[in-house]
């Protein structure tokens, strides 16, 4: 409870005594490079891959004849949207923009600059960590619409040159009984997760204390924290929307 309550007066801080827009206007521009662009690489790779594992999973297991090659789509489809594009590349969007964040900050407490940064009179926390909880909910979005598309890309690919459906039996699967609320379902998941990983990876650098090998374990604790809060918080949302 006392660390829950820190990180909510954390949090609560991150708004006061704020800088000028056109001061978090250009680092966020600099953390969405930093947080968004250099993470594509990793989260494409991913995505197109579990998509085709999908695919030829879910066709191992059509033993029935009189199930149509067109559910392969129809499964690919409900399953990434749902879970495995917002919630996998969470993951590992933890494993490397998490512990980044956790690392950078730790850096910046064992160095002493954030207390430089408190004697000039500027809010630290504000500084530092509004800019990437920001970026970090604008451009996590933005890379889970794209790990959907190479995941049903990925599947098509699986699907189609080993023999498993045909092109258009895929697609009319991934077109079949499609439910919109579900892309909704996913961008929420998508903001939630981006907001638990960057705020508790900030919180986790920020309160570093000790030396080099205490910025590790505070980089350890981040990706821990902020996995356990994605899971739970996936429980949530899907208890809470889908029912």
């Amino acid at each position: 409870m006392k660390t829950l309550g820190r990180y909510f007066i954390f949090l609560g801080s991150i708004f006061n005594n704020r800088e000028s827009f056109r001061t978090y206007f250009r680092l966020i521009i600099d953390e969405s490079i930093t947080i968004g662009v250099d993470s594509v690489f990793i989260v494409a790779i991913v995505s197109t891959f579990i998509g085709a594992v999908t695919a030829v999973q879910t066709a191992y297991n059509i033993v029935s004849p009189l199930i149509e090659n067109y559910i392969i789509g129809n499964i690919v489809r409900d399953m990434t949207i749902l879970e495995l594009a917002p919630t996998i590349t969470a993951l590992v969007f933890a494993g490397k923009v998490g512990s980044s964040i956790a690392t950078g900050l730790g850096t910046m407490r064992i160095s002493e600059q954030i207390d430089a940064l408190e004697v000039m009179g500027i809010n630290s926390v504000s500084y530092l960590v509004l800019p990437k909880i920001v970026s970090t909910m604008i451009m996590y979005p933005l890379l889970v619409i794209l790990a959907a598309f190479l995941s049903l890309y990925g599947g098509f690919l699986a699907s189609t040159l080993s023999g498993l459906s045909s092109a258009s039996d895929y697609i009319y699967g991934v077109r079949y009984g499609f439910n919109e609320f579900t892309v909704l379902f996913m961008l929420i998941k998508a903001l939630v997760f981006a907001f638990l990983i960057s705020t508790i990876s900030a919180y986790k650098g920020f309160y570093t204390s000790g030396g080099a090998l205490e910025v590790g374990q505070s980089s350890t604790k981040a990706v821990t924290s902020s996995c356990i809060a994605i899971l739970l918080a996936d429980y949530l949302l899907a208890d809470l929307m889908l029912n």
